[in-house]
C-alpha cells in the first residue's frame, strides 16, 4: 500500500463557514469585483462589487425567510449555469438552509421560477425582514453542518446524495487560494463558468473565487462559448477533456484541406514536440525554439485568441485528458493542470501545480489531502475536504469508508514523487470470457480524440474479445467529409459509409497501440443515436451513463459478437 500527502497551507483562523467567508471578503475589500454579468446584447460585462453582491444576497435571503423557510430546511435549485444560481446559493446559505436536489420531493413547498421574476419577488417580499435576522441565521451554521447535498453522477448505478459541509468547501478554497495562487488568486485572475452548477466542480469554483479574489462570470450556453470567451477574456478556464478535444478538432477542421491543413498539422506537431522537450534536462534546442516561434506566429496564436487571448491556465477534470493534448496545449501557451476529484471530495483531491506539472498524471495530493493506493489498486482519500456521508443512506456511507479513508472506487497508482495516475474504475472493469481484466477508460479516451467520434463505450464483459459502441459527432461530420472530398451525408448514412468506417478502423488501430492484444478492440458498432445530456445518456458533466447504455443497446452489443 502506497501513500502520499500534501501538507496543509492554512491556519486555524476564520472564516470557517461560507456565510463567514462572504463577511470576511466584504470586510477585506468591499469595492473589489466578485462577479461580472453579461449584458443583454452579450458583448459587454458589467462588474458587481463584493458589497453590491452581499447586499443582494441579504435581500434575497430575507425573501426566503418570508416564505416560511427555517434554519436547516432544504431548498432545491434547478437551473442552467447563470448568475442567479450563485446569488441564490449564497442567499440560501445566509438564510441558514441547505440546498439539495432530490428525486422525490414529498411535501414540496412554494416553487419560484427565475425567469418569471423569482428574484424580484423575493426581494420585494423580504423588505420588512430586519438585517439582524439574516445575521442571526447566518451565524447558526457550524463548520461541520451540511452546506449542500449534491447527487453523484450515477454513471454505473443510482445517484447518491453526498452531504458536503461548510468545512469541506472552506478548507479547499483556502488551500486553493494559496496552493494555486498563480492560477486563481494573482491580481487580474478571472474565469468564465460554463460547466453545470449542479456539478460539484462548478459549485466549488464559485466559492473559490470569493475566497481568492478572482472575478467570476457565467455563461449558460456553450454554443456561444467562443464569443463569450472573446469578450470576457478569462485568465484561467475550467472544463472537462471533451471540450479541449472539440477545440482541437474544430481548429483542425477549420484549416480545411491542402496546404492549410498540412500547416496546421505541422504547427500542432511542433507544439507537442516543443512541450515534450520542456521536460528534458537540456530543454528545447535552438532550432526547435525557432520552429515553435514560427508555428506560433502562423497558427498557434489563433487558438489562444479563440480562448479570449488572456488564458494562461486551464484546469481539466472529470476524465483523463491524454498526454498528447496536454503537450499540445502547453505548446500553444495554455498550461492545462489536470486534476482529479469526486463529488464526495468537494471536487479537487489531486492536481498538477503550475510550477510542477507531470503531463499524463493528475498531479500530487491537493494541499491538506492524503492519498493511498489499496492492495487492490483502489484510490483512497482522507482530508478535511471529504464529505461526511450519503444523505439518508447509512449503509452506503459505511461501505464508502475504510478506517477513515474514503474509498473512491477508482483505480490508480502513485509514482515516487507522489503524482497520481488514474488507470480505471473498479465497477467498469471488464472481465472477458478468458478471464482478462480490461480497464475501458484508456481505449475510450484515445478513440474519442478522433474528430469523427463523439462518444465511445468499450464492451466485452464475459465475451470472447473486446468490442466498442461508437457514436459520430454530428457537428464535426460535415467538415470531415468535405475535407476528405466526400459528399454530404447524415449520421445514419455516414454510419454505413465505407470511407467513414475505414477512418474509424484506423482510429481504433491507433487506440489499440496503447494496450496488449488481449485488451484491444477487435470489432465495433457505429450507433446512429448520439449520447447526450438531453436523451439521458450523459450526465451534466458529460460522463456516459454506462449502465443505461449497456441496457438500452444490448442488441447492438450482441451484434458485435454474432457469428
Amino acid at each position: 500500500m502506497r501513500e502520499a500527502s500534501s501538507p496543509s497551507l492554512i491556519t486555524a483562523d476564520p472564516p470557517h463557514t461560507i456565510p463567514q467567508l462572504l463577511a470576511w471578503r466584504l470586510e477585506k475589500d468591499p469595492t473589489s469585483t466578485y462577479v461580472e454579468r453579461k449584458s443583454s446584447l452579450g458583448v459587454t460585462w458589467t462588474p458587481m462589487s463584493v458589497q453590491a453582491f452581499a447586499e443582494e444576497v441579504i435581500s434575497v435571503a430575507k425573501g426566503l425567510v418570508t416564505l416560511g423557510i427555517e434554519p436547516g430546511d432544504r431548498v432545491a435549485l434547478m437551473s442552467r449555469t447563470r448568475y442567479e444560481w450563485t446569488l441564490l446559493d449564497f442567499a440560501i446559505w445566509a438564510a441558514g438552509t441547505v440546498e439539495a436536489v432530490r428525486e422525490r420531493v414529498p411535501g414540496l413547498g412554494p416553487v419560484l421560477c427565475i425567469d418569471e421574476g423569482a428574484i424580484g419577488r423575493l426581494v420585494d417580499e423580504g423588505a420588512g425582514v430586519p438585517d439582524a435576522e439574516i445575521e442571526r441565521r447566518g451565524s447558526l451554521a457550524a463548520p461541520d453542518d451540511v452546506a449542500t447535498i449534491i447527487y453523484t453522477s450515477g454513471t454505473t448505478g443510482r445517484p447518491k446524495g453526498a452531504e458536503l459541509t461548510h468545512r469541506n468547501f472552506i478548507s479547499l478554497c483556502r488551500e486553493g487560494s494559496i496552493g494555486l495562487y498563480d492560477v486563481c488568486a494573482a491580481p487580474g485572475s478571472r474565469t468564465l463558468l460554463f460547466m453545470p452548477l449542479a456539478h460539484v466542480f462548478a459549485r466549488f469554483i464559485q466559492v473559490l473565487c470569493l475566497a481568492s479574489g478572482a472575478v467570476l462570470g457565467h455563461t449558460p450556453d456553450t454554443r456561444n462559448l467562443v464569443a463569450d470567451l472573446g469578450t470576457f477574456k478569462p485568465t484561467f478556464i475550467l472544463s472537462v477533456p471533451r471540450v479541449f478535444e472539440k477545440v482541437y478538432n474544430s481548429a483542425e477542421q477549420k484549416a480545411g484541406g491542402g496546404t492549410k491543413l498540412k500547416l496546421f498539422r505541422w504547427a500542432a506537431k511542433t507544439s507537442i514536440v516543443y512541450s515534450r522537450a520542456l521536460d528534458t534536462p537540456q530543454g528545447p534546442s535552438a532550432a526547435l525554439k525557432a520552429q515553435h516561434a514560427l508555428a506560433d506566429r502562423l497558427v498557434l496564436h489563433k487558438l489562444r485568441q479563440a480562448l479570449g487571448g488572456q488564458a494562461k491556465y486551464a484546469v481539466s477534470g472529470g476524465a483523463p485528458l491524454g498526454e498528447r493534448l496536454g503537450h499540445f496545449y502547453r505548446g500553444v501557451g495554455l498550461r492545462v493542470l489536470e486534476g482529479y476529484g469526486l463529488t464526495e471530495t468537494t471536487a479537487p483531491t489531486a492536481v498538477n501545480r503550475p510550477d510542477n506539472i507531470k503531463i499524463g498524471t493528475v498531479g500530487p495530493p491537493f494541499p491538506g489531502a492524503s492519498l493511498r493506493i489499496a492492495d487492490d489498486g483502489e484510490i483512497q482519500v482522507k482530508g478535511a475536504h471529504v464529505f461526511r456521508g450519503y444523505h439518508n443512506n447509512p449503509e452506503a456511507t459505511a461501505e464508502a469508508f475504510d478506517d477513515g479513508w474514503f474509498r473512491t472506487g477508482d483505480l490508480g497508482s502513485l509514482d515516487d514523487d507522489g503524482f497520481l495516475t488514474i488507470t480505471g474504475r473498479k465497477k467498469e472493469i471488464i472481465v472477458t470470457a478468458s478471464g482478462k481484466n480490461v480497464a475501458p477508460a484508456l481505449l475510450e479516451d484515445r478513440l474519442r480524440g478522433h474528430p469523427l467520434v463523439s462518444q465511445v463505450v468499450v464492451v466485452g464483459d464475459q465475451k470472447p474479445f473486446i468490442g466498442a459502441l461508437i457514436t459520430l459527432d454530428a457537428e464535426m461530420l460535415p467538415g470531415w467529409l468535405a475535407g476528405h472530398g466526400l459528399p454530404e451525408m447524415d449520421v445514419a448514412t455516414a454510419a454505413k459509409s465505407h470511407a467513414v468506417l475505414a477512418a474509424l478502423e484506423r482510429a481504433v488501430a491507433r487506440a489499440n497501440e496503447a494496450v496488449s492484444r488481449a485488451e484491444s478492440i477487435r470489432k465495433f458498432h457505429v450507433l446512429t443515436t448520439d449520447f447526450t445530456v438531453e436523451n439521458g445518456y450523459l450526465t451534466p458533466s458529460l460522463k456516459v451513463k454506462r449502465a443505461r447504455v449497456l441496457r438500452d443497446f444490448a442488441d447492438e452489443i450482441e451484434s458485435i459478437y454474432a457469428g
